[in-house]
């Protein structure tokens, strides 16, 4: 089987890294930029056919041409390319044979269990024992023993927990079987992975393109893809691509798994470079899977849904033209994204949301509040305006009365290092092509993208003793990641950041009750917000640093942490078998903003690597003169041996906790910024009281409230230009003020003022008359206690 780590991680790049040229139809709420990890896999080789564009109705081997419209200012073809004839006959031939092996092979009995989730109470249902055959029975053979409800809304099966599985592939081996819904993350991507292909399929019948790869991404699907010379994807071209969809679903077009040879998948796709450029650069030598849906035959892992006749909502929301690996210097492509639901009411709902994601974008409210703006002379890197700075910096003091509180200990590391530094930490070997790198006195150095090998050699400087441990180091520095143009998206994707970078040195007996206290402080942080989060355990995978004693033990404590704070009402935590770092098992923790849309901010990662790349060490109170060495083996489950220097008599190695809670600050305040739609709490906002006079005769009294309110570190404006009262009401309104003051003659009199609270419609004809010292008293409770509702 192909690697698919390989070419998951590849197909992410080209994602991340693709270069919008020009769009039509651009949706403003549209967000497909998504956390980039920090352990990359390395860069591809480049593509041999570099700078010219592809002619897709000419067949790339044989010279042959598909037949286009008779009409040369429309794009169209009345028959499918000479090309796309010859690779599915390849599919047919190879299938017959693959399918003829199947019928030779032994069928015994297996053991297979169907594990049918929770009820509507959240109760476990009770496992299913099912009869059934290798090679023969399918998961979705299983679902007549099923209850319609469960079944009805079934998009993919998943085998032991961890690999997804096809529900018309046949099961091989005793095993555990639960089927993924389209509402679960993992039937979603699979329900657009699907769609991506039926796309596909229509835009090569449409077009006689050539076709690079359509993954699925955060609001549907793509599909890249190389037309005639000249040529580019038009608006217009969007209704007859649903036409052919909509189509391919009534056809009930199956989705037929085929594993193929390297030669034979170069027989199939000999004719697009952009294929041949994935299978010679990204396959095993055992070859890979192919996908067959109607007319289309695709290079592709899966897996996929039953049949198209799943599909029954389908719109294409955007085009756009982009590069081939996301290099400049090679084909320009052109893109089409999509939507598809297994219901029309989905697809409505989904429109509605994309109106409301569009007016709380953040980039729009980040103009109309002059909060931030960018500019092409630094792109990616955000300008914080005066008032942006402001929230920047309550954050940064919630989090630094946090420390203070919890026993943090905040340092400043340099932004610069030798190469040297990276190499021994590994990064540079890993992520150098994501650094910013320079030339310094004929060195490479280069600015930093994360902070943790500074903290090592800030724990190094001197002697530790466990008297010490945990040392919590906390970095608000600032960190720099070479992204691609294409990938930048807003604040939410930058190149110029800072973080609440925290790094914990502990005991390997120290680690639970580590984590248990960075539960709490989650919970502190995001209940502030009112952001509801989700915690998911990645355990040791297949290539892993250590010995697995080592990480048994990991896991183990970080389990009992979960158990322990689950059990105390912290909700529930899911399991990721496989998908923690090599280096260390990790907690990913997933906040759900106001649109119910999911952010992935705050990670816990427990690491065993950079202590003993750093030969990190503390003495400890053993005295028999044994070293404690977390990982001592220093073998990668490959067999590869790069024994670290042990530390000596008395002396241990700590264990690194490398811990985020709001992330980069930049994101996180673009979360905010759309989760309160720029309606602010009080205690963060850049704008919380505005003062408003009735006439000229009482600016005085405006500045004396102004003053007495700034004195208290409020954000206090007040407006004395000659518009009228209403007008400025309007205008502070429209900014979103917490609470505007508006104050007469009467008010200065009595000493008081009257209060229209923007989030209480009762006050907004006729404030609130309130004593000044009251009011000084209420709102600065209000801003001490950080209260998400905006009252007195």
């Amino acid at each position: 089987m192909a690697s698919k780590e390989s070419i998951e991680a590849a197909e992410a790049r080209l994602e991340e890294r693709d270069l919008p040229l020009r769009s039509e139809g651009v949706n403003p709420g549209d967000q497909e930029a998504k956390i980039q990890t920090e352990q990359k896999s390395s860069q591809s080789k480049k593509s041999k056919n570099k700078g010219k564009s592809a002619t897709p109705a000419e067949d790339q081997s044989n010279g042959t041409k598909s037949k286009s419209s008779s009409d040369p200012g429309k794009i169209g073809i009345s028959e499918l390319p000479d090309f796309v004839k010859n690779r599915n006959e390849i599919f047919d031939r190879l299938k017959r044979k693959y399918d003829a092996e199947i019928l030779q092979k032994d069928h015994p009995i297996i053991d297979v269990v169907l594990d049918l989730g929770l009820d509507k109470d959240g109760a476990q249902r009770p496992a299913m024992p099912v009869a059934a055959k290798a090679w023969e029975s399918t998961p979705g053979s299983f679902l007549k023993h099923v209850d319609k409800e469960i079944s009805a809304d079934v998009v993919i099966a998943k085998v032991d927990g961890k690999e997804l599985w096809d529900l018309d592939r046949p099961i091989e081996r005793n095993c555990r079987i639960s089927y993924l819904p389209f509402t679960s993350p993992e039937g979603r991507n699979v329900f657009w992975h699907s769609s991506a292909h039926v796309l596909g399929e229509a835009a090569e019948c449409h077009y006689g393109c050539l076709l690079s790869h359509g993954p699925p991404v955060e609001q549907g699907f793509f599909y890249d893809m190389a037309i005639a010379e000249g040529q580019v994807v038009k608006e217009s071209d969007w209704a007859p691509l649903e036409s052919k969809a909509s189509k391919f679903f009534k056809e009930k077009q199956s989705f037929d798994r085929l594993h193929v040879s390297i030669p034979d998948l170069k027989e199939m796709f000999g004719y697009s470079k952009y294929k041949m450029y994935y299978i010679e650069n990204l396959l095993p030598p055992e070859g890979s899977t192919v996908y067959r849906c109607g007319s289309l035959v695709d290079l592709c892992l899966g897996p996929h849904i039953q049949n198209t006749s799943k599909i029954k909502a389908f719109q294409i929301m955007k085009n756009s033209s982009c590069y081939f690996r996301g290099d400049k210097d090679d084909d320009s492509l052109q893109r089409i994204y999509g939507v598809a639901f297994p219901d029309k009411k989905q697809m409505t709902d989904h429109k509605k949301f994309l109106e409301e994601a569009a007016k709380r974008d953040h980039r729009k409210i980040g103009i109309e509040q002059e909060l931030f703006f960018f500019n092409e002379l630094s792109p990616g890197s955000t300008f914080l305006l005066p008032h942006g700075t402001r929230i920047f910096n309550a954050l940064q003091k919630l989090l630094r009365s946090e420390y203070q509180r919890r026993g943090y200990s905040e340092v400043q590391s340099p932004n610069m290092y030798d190469s040297d530094l990276w190499k021994r930490s590994g990064h540079w070997q890993h992520y150098s092509e994501d650094m910013f790198v320079l030339d310094v006195e004929k060195k490479k150095w280069a600015l930093k993208p994360m902070n943790c090998p500074g903290h090592c050699l800030m724990f190094s400087h001197r002697e530790r003793s466990y008297r010490e441990l945990p040392l919590r180091m906390a970095d608000f520095g600032v960190l720099h990641r070479n992204e691609a143009s294409g990938a930048l998206n807003g604040m939410t994707r930058v190149r110029k950041f800072q973080q609440d970078d925290t790094h914990i040195f502990c005991t390997q007996d120290q680690i639970t009750q580590e984590i248990e206290s960075l539960f709490d402080f989650l919970k502190c942080i995001y209940g502030l917000f009112g952001f509801p989060f989700r915690l998911k355990l990645s355990t040791r995978p297949d290539k892993f640093l250590g010995d697995i004693k080592t990480w048994d033990i990991a896991e183990s404590k970080l389990k009992d942490a979960l158990d322990s704070f689950t059990g105390s009402g912290g909700g529930q935590w899911e399991l990721n078998e496989g998908d923690g770092a090599f280096y260390g098992p990790k907690i990913d923790i997933t906040i759900s903003d106001a649109l119910r849309r999911d952010w992935q901010c705050a990670t816990i990662q427990l690491d065993f690597q950079l202590p003993q790349n750093f030969d990190l060490e503390y003495m400890t109170a053993d005295t028999s003169g044994k070293a404690k060495v977390p990982g001592k083996d220093g073998v990668a489950s490959d067999g590869a041996s790069d024994l670290p220097k042990a530390p000596g008599p008395g002396r241990a190695r700590p264990v690194m906790i490398h811990r985020a809670i709001v992330g980069s600050f930049e994101r996180f305040m673009a979360i905010l910024t759309e989760h309160f739609a720029g309606k602010w709490p009080f205690w963060i906002s850049p704008r919380q009281i505005l003062v408003i006079p009735v006439m000229p005769a009482v600016n005085d009294y405006v500045e004396e409230v102004q003053k007495l309110f700034r004195s208290q570190k409020m954000h206090v404006d007040i407006d004395l230009s000659g518009n009228t009262m209403l007008k400025k009401i309007r205008t502070g309104q429209l900014q979103q003020y917490n609470f505007i003051f508006v104050v007469g003659a009467q008010e200065r009199e009595s000493r008081s003022v009257n209060i229209r609270n923007r989030d209480d419609q009762e006050t907004q004809t006729k404030g609130e008359l309130v004593p000044l010292d009251e009011a000084v008293g209420k709102l600065r409770a209000l801003k001490k206690e950080r209260r998400l509702v905006n009252a007195i």
